[in-house]
């Protein structure tokens, strides 16, 4: 992704940055799958600890297993 800021300096200090809005919108979603991406990291993480199973172990335990 390639940016182009500007820098606004107040009394020689930055202050503040400005994007175009094309630019902050690219920034906006790549924070947000970013977001995305450690929520489901996390939520593998944690289903890790469940039990598992076939497809026919689970619907034996449901009662639905067919003759």
């Amino acid at each position: 992704m390639l940016l182009h800021p500007q820098v606004i300096e107040k009394e020689g200090v930055k202050e503040f940055v400005v994007l175009p809005y094309e630019e902050f919108l690219q920034i906006q979603e790549a924070l947000e799958d970013l977001g995305d991406l450690r929520e489901l990291r996390k939520e593998r993480e944690e289903a890790t600890d469940m039990p598992s199973g076939s497809l026919r172990e689970i619907g034996k335990e449901l009662g639905l297993e067919r003759e």
